[in-house]
């Protein structure tokens, strides 16, 4: 999977963000709700988002401790 699995999340978000905005009903808590809303989807997205490119281009290559020393055959010097 490539770059575009983001962009793909990244769209679903801000179709369940324009869905939350627009039913949040009318009171006087409003401006509270539709800001608590938009902010969840805001920070799970960029989470994940991160997450997500961390573990598709590491910055740091792993390394095996479990693995012997190579074993050099004397003509391979």
């Amino acid at each position: 999977m490539g770059g575009g699995l983001i962009f793909l999340a990244l769209f679903v978000c801000i179709g369940l963000a324009a869905l939350g905005f627009i039913s949040i009903p009318k009171g006087p808590n409003q401006v509270v709700a539709r800001t608590s809303v938009l902010l969840v989807i805001t920070c799970c997205w960029l989470m994940w988002a991160i997450t997500y490119l961390a573990q598709l281009h590491p910055l740091i290559r792993p390394k095996r401790s479990d693995l012997r020393p190579p074993v050099f055959a004397p003509n391979d010097y």
